[in-house]
């Protein structure tokens, strides 16, 4: 199966949680912290979870997530 991390720039984040609502691990959260924007930010919860599906990135209007693929263990 595939694995991933997402790396999540917390200042072009708006907070929208499409992001949250299309991950199908569900591993995506907002935080209780606010970034310079203002917005309560989204953060991976636990990463050795992540499928690398890319469903998050795709679906963030601000292009603040990128999905990086880790090689699979031969």
């Amino acid at each position: 199966m595939n694995r991933g991390i997402p790396i999540i720039d917390k200042e072009r984040c708006k907070g929208c949680g499409l992001c949250i609502a299309n991950c199908p691990k569900n591993i995506l959260t907002k935080t209780e912290d606010v970034n310079g924007q203002g917005a309560y930010y989204t953060v991976c919860t636990d990463e050795s979870l992540c499928i690398a599906c890319g469903a998050c990135a795709i679906m963030c209007p601000d292009a603040a997530i990128e999905v990086i693929k880790l090689a699979e263990a031969v």
